[in-house]
């Protein structure tokens, strides 16, 4: 039975990470606002993870600094005393974020059914959300089900602020637009240097422009610099020089974003811009690009196959592959017949109209 059949006064949802992840809750706050337009909604996120958040139109966005340890804590809960919420969408099964949830007051606290629910959460809840789907948006989804939605199907739309839009566009020339993201925030999610300079060329030689992005982490900087000297067709190198909502733009600008499974590519669901996803670790079923799971380039479940002997449907739904050279299975000839599919369905080798 769904809890409200009027619009709640109040709802607080708490996702700390990753950006990723983020991404995907968006769609349950935007369904939120369209039933319940004066419903207000507090999200209680990561302080990198809230750079990208501010950007949500009528919600209150409250950083939490995961690295300060027990201060962190203590000054969440300072900001939050005396507040009351109608309910707590407990959407991260993590002691960290469970830790963070005691100190925000709610009369329904919706968590994750007992399967899903890991690192305890379920201690913290009083409310299980059923699964539904077997990507992680639906999942999220269903937290609004419970809610009383009438309508989960996902869908994202967040206004880019001008400035950022302005930064964006100089970036983009007559030429369609293919960002390439080299690296997650765990190396060992990253193809090879040399498969995406190969990419790179290939990409030039359809007639795309070819700019590199990331986050200034240094193994994010090292592995653009090594692309940058294997391949000549790299036209900027921006890994390490945008802001969050300067990347967005840039994202949305683009005419494709190949990525392995990290942040950006969860952006370009955010604004359209197709995606293609490079899969060995997580299943891309369940975390892969939602509007572009066709696209993935996956060899997940021969590399499950090799380590435990099973298939997907055999194991538990979070099951990771721990070979930290399972990323190197993807051959160059999968990730060029993915690009040359998504392209041609896409139409994307057309000069931009944008």
């Amino acid at each position: 039975m769904a809890l409200f059949s009027s619009p709640p006064s109040s709802l607080c949802l708490l996702r700390l990470s990753a950006i990723g992840d983020c991404c995907h809750a968006v769609a349950l706050v935007q369904a939120i606002q369209r039933q319940w337009p004066q419903t207000r909604i507090t999200w209680v996120t990561g302080r990198v993870e809230a750079g990208l958040l501010q950007l949500l139109p009528g919600v209150e966005v409250i950083p939490f600094d995961k690295k300060a340890g027990w201060k962190g804590y203590l000054a969440l809960w300072r900001q939050l005393r005396g507040r009351r919420f109608d309910a707590l969408l407990h959407m991260q099964a993590a002691l960290r974020a469970s830790l963070a949830s005691l100190g925000i007051r709610a009369r329904y606290r919706l968590g994750f059914e007992r399967e899903r629910a890991k690192d305890g959460q379920w201690l913290f809840t009083n409310l299980r959300v059923p699964a539904t789907g077997d990507h992680v948006v639906d999942g999220f989804m269903g937290f609004g089900r419970a809610l009383g939605l009438d309508d989960v199907s996902p869908s994202w739309s967040l206004p880019l602020p001008a400035a950022e839009r302005d930064w964006a566009r100089p970036h983009r020339d007559h030429r369609p637009l293919l960002l390439i993201c080299p690296a997650a925030s765990k190396a060992y999610k990253n193809w090879t240097a040399e498969g995406y300079a190969a990419l790179a060329d290939h990409a030039h030689e359809r007639g795309m422009k070819v700019i590199l992005i990331g986050s200034p982490a240094k193994m994010e900087q090292d592995l653009a610099a090594k692309i940058c000297n294997i391949s000549a067709n790299i036209d900027e190198n921006l890994v390490g020089k945008t802001s969050l909502p300067q990347l967005l733009a840039l994202i949305q600008e683009a005419s494709l974003v190949v990525a392995p499974d990290t942040g950006p590519a969860h952006m370009a669901t955010l604004v359209g811009t197709p995606v293609i996803g490079l899969y060995a670790h997580h299943n891309p079923r369940r975390t892969g690009p939602y509007r572009c799971r066709d696209y993935v380039v996956s060899v997940y479940e021969e590399a499950l196959l090799a380590e435990t002997g099973k298939t997907p449907e055999q194991l538990p739904w979070r099951t990771r592959v721990r070979d930290p050279h399972a990323m190197q299975r993807i051959t160059l000839e999968q990730v060029i017949a993915q690009f040359d599919r998504i392209t041609q369905d896409f139409n994307l080798l057309q000069e931009p109209s944008r």
